[in-house]
């Protein structure tokens, strides 16, 4: 067990899911390689005390910390972003949803590929 950036990102990603989820992932994070989380859908995973769930930007903004946080949580540190990629991320364009809010599940977001892997960084 080595310290590296790339712990830092993990530890990251578990703060953003700490964040959204209302209380620490630790039993979702245990249970991502199974396909149990297959079809739980992220709304089912947000913390009710989250207001505006129907206004876009927020609902972008959700969308968008979680996917950075579950590639944060990748379990090959070196298909993790940078923290250099995360703020360039946090301040890119957002796009519009493909489909609505309630049907995103946790596997989509998982297997999303928005991040390229540049050995160089780290």
């Amino acid at each position: 067990m080595v310290v590296t950036k790339k712990c830092d990102v993990y530890s990251f990603g578990v703060v953003a899911l700490e964040v959204l989820m209302g209380c620490h992932p630790g039993k979702l994070l245990s249970s991502l390689s199974s396909s149990s989380n297959q079809n739980v859908t992220l709304i089912d995973l947000l913390d009710p005390r989250i207001p505006c769930l129907v206004d876009t930007m927020v609902v972008q903004d959700i969308t968008l910390i979680s996917r950075i946080a579950f590639a944060c949580l990748s379990s090959k540190p070196k298909s993790r972003p940078t923290m250099h990629r995360v703020s360039h991320e946090f301040l890119g364009h957002k796009t519009p949803l493909a489909k609505p809010f309630h049907e995103i599940s946790i596997s989509e977001i998982r297997n999303q590929n928005i991040y390229a892997v540049d050995e160089s960084e780290g």
